[in-house]
This record gives C-alpha cells, sequence and structure tokens, in this order.
C-alpha cells in the first residue's frame, strides 16, 4: 500500500511521489529503469492559461491557470532521463527534438481522431527502440472519447487516457519491469501500470494535481469491475 498525499492506494506496483524530477532522479543507479514513459511540458502554454481562451469548434474544459508549460525540459533532463532508464518513450519530442539530439525509426502516433475542431489531430512520441512507426488511434475529442463506456473524467489540461498507456506498456514493456514517470499529471500511466503489474515509480512537482492524481488512481484501482470484460 502507497501513501499518496495522505490518500492510501492499495497497490504494490506503484511508488507515487510529489517531487522535482530531477531531484528524483538523482536517487537511482544508470538504467535502474527498464523504461521511462514521460509526458514533459512542451512549452507551448497547455497549462490551463490558453486552454481558457480556445476551442472556437470544441468548447474547453475550464483549468485552473498555472505556469508550468512556460518551456521545455533543459538538455540536462534528457540526459539524465537516459541515464537512469535503459529505454525511452518522450511524448511531445517534436517540440524539443533538438534537445533529445537522437534520431529515431520508431515514433509513436497518437492519432486523437478529433474530426473538426482547433485542437491537434494527433501527438507524437519519440522512441529509442528500433522499431517501425506506429499509429494508436483512440478518440479524444472534447466530450467525446474512444471508451464511451467508462469514460475518464479530465483533471488535467493534458491529460492522456489510460487506454493509451496501456496500449504503450503492451507494446513496449513487460510485465514485472520498472517504469519511470517525470511528469505525472493526471495519473493515467499509474492506473495502467497498476492493472499491466509494472512497478511504476513517477512524481509530480505541483501539490494540486498530484493530489487530484492520487485521489483518481486511488478510486480507479479500487473499481477492480472496471476493467473485467477484455477493456484492459
Amino acid at each position: 500500500m502507497s501513501a499518496c498525499a495522505g490518500i492510501n492506494i492499495d497497490s504494490p506496483w506503484l511508488d507515487l511521489r510529489q517531487a522535482d524530477c530531477m531531484d528524483l532522479m538523482k536517487e537511482f543507479k544508470d538504467n535502474h529503469f527498464d523504461l521511462a514513459i514521460v509526458d514533459p511540458p512542451y512549452g507551448i502554454g497547455e497549462d490551463g492559461k490558453k486552454n481558457h481562451s480556445r476551442g472556437k469548434l470544441a468548447k474547453p474544459t475550464l483549468y485552473s491557470p498555472k505556469d508550468w508549460d512556460r518551456k521545455p525540459p533543459a538538455e540536462e533532463y534528457f540526459k539524465q532521463l537516459r541515464r537512469v532508464s535503459s529505454a525511452q518513450i518522450v511524448w511531445g519530442a517534436n517540440h524539443f527534438a533538438d534537445k533529445i539530439k537522437r534520431g529515431s525509426s520508431s515514433w509513436i502516433v497518437w492519432d486523437k481522431e478529433n474530426g473538426e475542431n482547433d485542437f491537434a489531430d494527433a501527438e507524437l512520441a519519440y522512441t529509442s527502440f528500433s522499431k517501425a512507426v506506429r499509429v494508436f488511434r483512440f478518440r479524444w475529442a472534447g466530450m467525446l472519447q474512444g471508451n464511451m463506456k467508462e469514460k475518464e473524467r479530465r483533471i488535467h489540461p493534458t491529460q492522456k487516457p489510460v487506454q493509451l498507456y496501456k496500449w504503450l506498456l503492451t507494446n513496449y514493456a513487460k510485465p514485472g519491469q520498472r517504469i519511470l514517470d517525470t511528469h505525472m499529471g493526471s495519473g493515467s500511466i499509474a492506473i495502467a501500470c497498476h492493472y499491466f503489474g509494472a512497478h511504476l515509480t513517477a512524481c509530480e512537482i505541483d501539490e494540486d494535481y498530484f493530489r487530484a492524481a492520487c485521489q483518481r488512481i486511488e478510486r480507479e484501482t479500487r473499481q477492480t469491475t472496471f476493467w473485467e470484460g477484455g477493456e484492459f
């Protein structure tokens, strides 16, 4: 059982911390993690402030304005990420490819199946794997989601669906492996790792998001029937 913001999460797979990711990575030896799956700030202002004024074609959710997406991570972040993990999946890497300084034949494309709106049609992730480019298709357009039966409530302006992380783990990881997430955000990856059976170490620096994510993770990992019937 993990104590997370004073909330007890009954999972042997999760180590969740409110911490700065650079401080967290200093704790670990080289290649401690089998895989890092990270979604760092892109530096494009998607931290709640811009979201309030967007959505001419799709009504945006209102989030508390913050300042965490003012700039992308420094180059040192990527050096430390490569040091502590044997493999990496980095969302938004098209915004800071100059800092990663590594080529890849195995980019991931998440097709959001948005239809007509003014948000991005897809998101891209760099990977360190030597595979072909892969596409994951899952609708994520305002009130419309790929799995409307188990619709996710959004608590973070850059939240990604649990099904995306399920797909990533299924295709790029193995049960029992050690996974790192340096920017936990809404906690979707934690829910996926819990049910997949991967050991996740994750941190979130923002106290409000961390508490909201912990509450969500506790609720979703408690509802075991949510994943029955082939949904996960």
